[in-house]
């Protein structure tokens, strides 16, 4: 019998594909690697949705996806890397939400996926097969998972809410605007 069971390998698998995809997107987003645009247009599309000011929220979105992607995939510190990926893809998600559910259609569907798979790993744990379990789960205790799903809820709250009024706003002067004309 060895000691990995189908659960790890599934844990490894989850976790290399979720990271990676996250960690690739967020290259894009810091670096401009894979088609990305970088900081710099992607700090102007953020502040054309409502993040402001848009190069520090490009940086932050880009390192919680970078940085809790290649986490992820290595799986350490999995409840904080979970939840720092979660927070960025609820922020997508909010941005993608007013075209619907399907990716297809610009729609928050892909996001929404990225997000719970991250917290379904933050929830799990990395399994056997990762540096937290070679390392004795320093970084991963039991009592890290809320504490670090939370404090990210809470971080997310505001900033998503903070872009919300200021996309209503913008929108309230724009349809002022029209009404003026």
């Amino acid at each position: 019998m060895s000691c990995y069971d189908r659960r790890d390998l599934g844990l490894l698998l989850l976790r290399l594909s979720t990271g990676g995809i996250l960690a690739a997107h967020g290259a894009q987003k810091l670096f401009g690697w894979f088609g990305g645009h970088g900081l710099e247009g992607t700090g102007q599309f953020m502040e054309s949705v409502g993040y402001a000011p848009g190069r520090a929220s490009a940086t932050a979105a880009g390192l919680a996806e970078a940085g809790g992607g290649a986490l992820l995939a290595l799986g350490l510190a999995t409840p904080a890397a979970g939840a720092a990926a979660a927070g960025a893809m609820a922020g997508a998600a909010t941005v993608h939400a007013p075209n619907g559910f399907f990716a297809q259609e610009g729609g928050y569907e892909h996001a929404a996926s990225l997000g719970l798979a991250a917290i379904g790993l933050a929830v799990a744990g990395p399994g056997r097969l990762s540096l937290d379990h070679a390392l004795g789960h320093v970084f991963d205790r039991g009592w890290m998972v809320p504490a670090a799903l939370g404090v990210t809820a809470a971080a997310t709250a505001v900033v998503v809410g903070a872009r919300n009024r200021r996309v209503r706003r913008q929108t309230a002067g724009e349809q002022e605007a029209l009404f003026e004309e």
